[in-house]
């Protein structure tokens, strides 16, 4: 039996189902929003609220835009090279390359990897939409910017292997060791595609 009342009880258990937050932390933000002002629970309830019926997924390259766009603003900025195109599981890969502010493409976000073992086949991303886009669109280079993990390593091999049919540039992301990192705490699974993926000094 709880010693909590209900509604902060329901609140815990709702935090916890958030990816990275688990009981101790759910509880510390459950508490805290309990204490802080009632204009700040309400802004997040109300954000929490219109977040969902307020978005959308793009028709093009299937990132995240306002509702009722038929296109997001990457797709449609003329000033983007329309040749290059940056393949990346989701909406957050697209955030972090754009606050690079190094690639001018544009991008096609899969939504998910594949996963046999999660049950996540070529027909739950957006693979299929992505070769439709190699066939009528004037592409020249693929960047495949999936995860370094068994997931996106798998789905970039069936990109290539999907695409390898088109006259279509596929290169993948550079891996290998950190800036400012120590070659004692890198694992060797980095260390092996730092030395393979070595440059001319």
């Amino acid at each position: 039996m709880s010693v909590l009342p209900e509604p902060l009880e329901r609140l815990i258990l709702a935090l916890e189902r958030l990816p990275g937050v688990g009981p101790k932390t759910a509880s510390r933000l459950a508490f805290y929003l309990l204490k802080a002002p009632t204009e700040l629970s309400d802004d997040l309830a109300k954000a929490l609220k219109v977040v969902k019926s307020m978005t959308a997924f793009c028709k093009t390259c299937f990132n995240i835009t306002d509702f009722g766009r038929e296109e997001c603003v990457i797709c449609t900025d003329n000033n983007r090279d329309r040749s290059i195109l940056c393949v990346v599981e989701d909406s957050m890969d697209v955030l972090a390359l754009e606050k690079t502010a190094g690639f001018m493409g544009i991008y096609h976000v899969l939504q998910g990897a594949l996963s046999p073992i999660e049950g996540i086949g070529p027909d739950d991303i957006t693979i299929f939409e992505l070769e439709e886009r190699v066939k009528k669109d004037q592409i020249v280079e693929i960047i495949v910017a999936t995860n370094p993990s068994m997931e996106g390593d798998a789905t970039a091999l069936y990109i290539r292997q999907r695409l390898e049919k088109y006259p279509v540039k596929l290169t993948r992301l550079a891996r290998g060791l950190p800036v400012g990192g120590d070659l004692e705490y890198a694992d060797q699974s980095t260390l092996l595609r730092a030395l393979s993926g070595r440059q001319e000094l």
